[in-house]
């Protein structure tokens, strides 16, 4: 597959290339690690959020991601924890949408848990976010309430329906849960395409320590595709959002579908996604613990000159790919840190 360089930016800065010859055009930025929910899959129950002086302030995340599309990243999506619980992220929103207008970015996006959305839908709409992830694993209220230990599905589905109703394009992204939401999965599917969102499902991914054993609830992708063509008629398509998921469409209901396998297939090869968390830690790749500190570069002079050459040093770090593994013997993660922690 050939790679597409990023358009050359005004200040004449050069595209971010990794040693195996992939532009980095996509950057996923954490803004919290906190969240209302606390998944069972995600993080432990009594999770220690880190202190707020420890984060970067909505300034810094500005200018962090603006050196980003100074050199050619294209896709710009807020992460957390949920970035909507985010005391003023509005305004960071409001001033990112900036580089929409330029031209100089392409989409600004966000993943979500739905539980601010009814607030916030009009809102992002305004800033030119034209799309979003919500990450909703059962319809069921009392599987919701038990997965998400402290969520309301009615409240998440209100949110849905208010971000539908500004305009905003969703795709549902449901992580593939064993003995949970396996039987529900083709439900759901029916009514994310009757309300014109497209779905993803996802393989549970061995982040961060938790309360239960993942062995216990990782459903391989692979089993779910088998299942599914019992019902449906799933057509592969070359349809790409510059994520990992690979889609196909659903002949019964128009829909299209995405599969995201880190485990059984990962999708590395086309890796072009480079991570940033809430403490200006920059981390090449998802399933691996190397990272560099941009805060340190970015507040140890006013200029961005060493910025620049930070980023330039941890993408020539980067890897070809991650060694995710869920291990029954040793039950420890793959990496030590919570996906809250890194940015989904």
């Amino acid at each position: 597959m050939s790679i597409i360089k990023p358009l050359a930016p005004s200040a004449g800065k050069p595209a971010l290339i990794d040693p195996f010859q992939r532009a980095i055009t996509y950057l996923r930025v954490s803004v919290t690690d906190r969240c209302d929910f606390r998944c069972t899959y995600c993080m432990a129950e009594d999770m220690e959020f880190l202190p707020k002086r420890d984060l970067l302030t909505l300034e810094e995340l500005d200018r962090l991601s603006t050196a980003f599309i100074e050199r050619g990243v294209r896709r710009l999506r807020l992460t957390g924890g949920e970035p909507l619980v985010r005391r003023n992220v509005m305004s960071l929103i409001r001033s990112l949408s900036r580089h929409l207008r330029s031209g100089q970015l392409d989409e600004l996006t966000l993943t979500t848990n739905g539980s601010q959305l009814q607030r916030f839908a009009g809102e992002l709409a305004d800033c030119g976010v034209r799309r979003i992830n919500v990450s909703l694993d059962t319809l069921d209220p009392d599987k919701f309430a038990h997965i998400t230990r402290r969520g309301e599905l009615p409240a998440v589905l209100a949110g849905i329906d208010a971000a539908l109703a500004a305009g905003l394009k969703i795709k549902l992204n449901a992580v593939a849960l064993k003995n949970f939401n396996e039987g529900e999965l083709p439900f759901m599917l029916r009514w994310a395409h009757e309300r014109g969102m497209d779905m993803t499902v996802i393989e549970t991914m061995p982040l961060g320590e938790i309360d239960e054993d993942r062995t216990d609830r990782y459903l391989p992708l692979t089993l779910v595709r088998k299942r599914l063509e019992e019902r449906f008629t799933l057509v592969d398509i070359p349809y790409k959002t510059g994520g990992p998921a690979r889609y196909v469409e659903v002949a019964e209901t128009g829909g299209r579908l995405g599969f995201i396998t880190p485990m059984t297939h990962n999708f590395c090869e086309s890796c072009n996604r480079v991570r940033i968390t809430c403490t200006g830690t920059l981390f090449m790749c998802l399933g691996q613990e190397d990272a560099a500190d941009l805060r340190a570069a970015m507040r140890g002079s006013e200029g961005d000159e060493a910025l620049h050459r930070a980023i330039d040093e941890a993408i020539g770090r980067k890897p070809k790919g991650h060694d995710f593994v869920i291990d029954r013997a040793t039950k420890r993660p793959a990496v030590s840190r919570h996906m809250s922690v890194t940015g989904g």
